[in-house]
């Protein structure tokens, strides 16, 4: 199959959002002012990066890494990947793996010393892939704590 990894441009918002269907959106959000403001501070944040994959023009796989400047480990900045998502019709082909190695590739030239990825999941075959795509859970303990 073929598809191109690259950052994601302005007009492929309604792709992207149709896309977080698939992860855990129920609706696609209307283009609001809100939904506006949110969408352009991402797209001028020289820090967050947001990868899609693409086949025929069509975005079927995507995710987020954002760089995080640092004051410890030599003022070197860390990356946190989010949003892992893959259209269903497009699973097990090896395209979120490729949008993880570009995050990857983002963060080694933006010298980040390490790059951390959050999942809910409990599925084995997901924690599975995560780990083939290079991640640990061995090092950190992570914690949450979600607001209202």
């Amino acid at each position: 199959m073929n598809y191109t990894i690259r950052e994601i441009k302005d007009s492929d918002f309604p792709q992207l959002m149709e896309l977080y269907t698939h992860l855990h959106e129920k609706d696609v959000p209307e283009m609001d002012e809100r939904v506006s403001a949110v969408w352009e501070g991402i797209l001028s944040d020289k820090n967050h990066h947001i990868i899609v994959a693409e086949t025929e023009g069509k975005v079927i796989s995507s995710c987020v890494c954002v760089i995080i400047p640092n004051l410890t480990r030599n003022q070197r900045p860390y990356a946190f990947v989010e949003n892992v998502v893959t259209h269903a019709d497009y699973r097990g082909k090896g395209i979120a793996t490729a949008c993880l190695d570009y995050a990857r590739e983002i963060a080694k030239k933006e010298n980040c010393y390490k790059l951390m990825l959050l999942t809910g999941s409990k599925d084995e075959n997901t924690l599975n892939f995560y780990r083939r795509a290079g991640y640990n859970s061995e090092d950190k303990t992570a914690f949450i704590q979600w607001l209202e």
